[in-house]
C-alpha cells in the first residue's frame, strides 16, 4: 500500500443499494493511501456487500437501519474513525481520483470542502437541462438567504473534518442531505472551499433521484433552515485546482 501522503487519517463513506455492477469501477478509482472505506449497505438484494468485500480487504460494512441516502450517510459518518471524512457515490458518477484534491483543501485550512461541477475545472456528463436549471435556482436562493457564494448546491461529493460533525447536526433521510450539510456548514461559520469536480454518468442501473420530488425537498430544507436560525456571515469559497 502506498504511504499516506497527508498528516491526517481519511475515511471514505460509500452509501450503496444494489450497486454490485458499479462497485468494481468505483473502488478502482480509490487511492491506495485511504485509511478506511465504509460501505453503508441499504439492504441490497444483489451481491453488493460480497462484491465490495472481495474488492477491498479491510472494508467496513454498515447495514443501514432506515431508508434514504441521507440516513445512509449519517450512519456512515457516525461509524467513521478518520480525521477526515469523504463522501462519494456508488454509481460511478464521482471519481475517487479527486479525493486528494478534497483532502488538500482541508489540509490547507478549510473546514468543509464541497465539490462543484461549475467551478473552473469542473463539469458534468449527467446534468439534464431541468436539473441544471433547478440547481442554479436553488443555489442562487441559498446564496441570497445565507450570504454564501456557492456555485453548486446539489452535489454529493464533499469532505470535511470529522471534528465538525457535531456542528452540522445532520438529521434528514433523503437526497436533501447535501443541501442541509452546505447550509449548516455556513450557519456554523465553517471555512468552506469549493473543489472543482467532474461528474460522470451512472455506469449501470437507474438512479433513485427524482428531479421534481427531490428538488421540492431541497427547497423546503432551504426555507426551513433559514426560518429556524440566523444566516452566517459570508464565507470565502475557493476554487482549487485538481
Amino acid at each position: 500500500m502506498n504511504k499516506q501522503p497527508f498528516a491526517a487519517s481519511v475515511s471514505v463513506i460509500v452509501p450503496a443499494m444494489n450497486e454490485a455492477e458499479n462497485l468494481p469501477h468505483v473502488f478502482a478509482t480509490l487511492p491506495e493511501w485511504i485509511d478506511e472505506v465504509i460501505l453503508v449497505d441499504g439492504n441490497s438484494t444483489d451481491d453488493t456487500v460480497a462484491v465490495a468485500r472481495g474488492l477491498r480487504p479491510g472494508l467496513r460494512v454498515v447495514t443501514q437501519t432506515r431508508r434514504g441516502k441521507g440516513n445512509a450517510l449519517i450512519e456512515g459518518f457516525q461509524a467513521a474513525t478518520g480525521d477526515i471524512i469523504v463522501m462519494i457515490d456508488a454509481d460511478g458518477s464521482t471519481d475517487g481520483h479527486e479525493i486528494g484534491a478534497f483532502v488538500t483543501a482541508l489540509m490547507e485550512g478549510a473546514d468543509f470542502a464541497k465539490g462543484s461541477r461549475y467551478a473552473p475545472g469542473g463539469g458534468s456528463d449527467d446534468l439534464s437541462p431541468i436539473r441544471s436549471l433547478g440547481n442554479k435556482v436553488l443555489t442562487g436562493l441559498t446564496n441570497l438567504l445565507y450570504g454564501t457564494r456557492y456555485t453548486d448546491l446539489c452535489y454529493g461529493y464533499n469532505a470535511f473534518w470529522a471534528k465538525h460533525l457535531d456542528a452540522l447536526q445532520l438529521d434528514c433521510d433523503g437526497f436533501e442531505i447535501e443541501t442541509l450539510m452546505n447550509v449548516r456548514a455556513a450557519q456554523a461559520g465553517l471555512v468552506i472551499s469549493e473543489v472543482p469536480s467532474h461528474e460522470r454518468c451512472r455506469i449501470h442501473g437507474e438512479s433513485n433521484l427524482h428531479a421534481v420530488r427531490d428538488g421540492w425537498r431541497v427547497l423546503k430544507t432551504i426555507v426551513r433552515e433559514r426560518a429556524r436560525g440566523t444566516a452566517a456571515a459570508p464565507q470565502t469559497q475557493v476554487a482549487l485546482a485538481k
